[in-house]
């Protein structure tokens, strides 16, 4: 059974720095795509960055440069590091693992691709 369980959101002004944590199994972590997914109020989820089994990783053009998606298998523990926010960052960030058969070598960045979810983690970002 995949459990998935998110830290770290919280309120910052825009230009600061948050880290979210994911404590996942070693396990999970292991061979499961992981992501990091998010949604603002009234609108669709969407991917903002997974990694794969083996480390790579894939990001949406809203954050590259700004976000990196990391793993510590020793650690149980997936992070998405968030530098340089922006008040359009504001959203419930979740974290997600991938869907069996659907991790490939390129992480997907689809919600389709993922099937286990944790319950998510405020970000909100002021001006």
């Amino acid at each position: 059974q995949v459990q998935l369980v998110e830290s770290g959101g919280g309120s910052v002004q825009a230009g600061g720095s948050l880290r979210l944590s994911c404590a996942a199994s070693r396990y999970t972590l292991t061979n499961y795509c992981m992501g990091w997914f998010r949604q603002a109020p009234g609108m669709e989820r969407e991917g903002v960055a997974t990694i794969g089994r083996y480390g790579t990783t894939t990001y949406a053009d809203s954050v590259k440069g700004r976000f990196t998606i990391s793993k510590d298998s020793a650690k149980n523990t997936l992070y998405l590091q968030m530098n340089s926010l922006k008040p359009e960052d504001t959203a419930m960030y979740s974290c997600a693992a991938a869907k069996p058969f659907r991790c490939t070598l390129v992480p997907p960045l689809g919600e389709q691709d993922f099937g286990y979810w944790g319950q998510g983690t405020q970000v909100t970002v002021s001006s």
